[in-house]
């Protein structure tokens, strides 16, 4: 069950085109799907947000907008424009950010040094 509705979504960003609707309803269900992977969210206020905020970045190269524009450049002079999107493809993916506003996915590393020979007791 998905953590935001399309009206979360909406609320956040913009009225949506009832095509757009149904992909955000589907989004939002993936978007819960993936955030449950990383274990359970610390609140619900969290899950929503986030879960906006994947959609809207999943959706943004759909509607053609400039969010996620990580460069741009442009040409007068043989009226050339270029622009790289941080996720082009449209993907749903949790930031660092994301993960700790949702208490999740905090593993890390560990460091054990390891023993030589036998230990002995001491007398002490």
């Amino acid at each position: 069950m998905a953590y935001a509705t399309v009206e979360d979504l909406e609320a956040r960003w913009r009225t949506l085109t009832e095509s757009e609707r149904a992909v955000a309803s589907a989004l939002l269900d993936d978007a819960a799907v993936l955030i449950g992977s990383y274990g359970e969210p610390s609140g619900a206020e969290a899950a929503r947000a986030v879960s906006c905020l994947m959609v809207r970045r999943a959706m943004s190269p759909m509607a053609g907008e400039m969010f996620g524009v990580t460069q741009a450049s442009m040409t007068a002079g043989s009226y050339q424009q270029q622009q790289s999107f941080a996720n082009p493809s449209g993907d749903l993916y949790l930031t660092r950010q994301e993960r700790r506003m949702l208490g999740v996915g905090g593993g890390g590393a560990g460091f054990a040094r390891p023993s030589y020979g036998r230990l002995e007791a001491s007398d002490d």
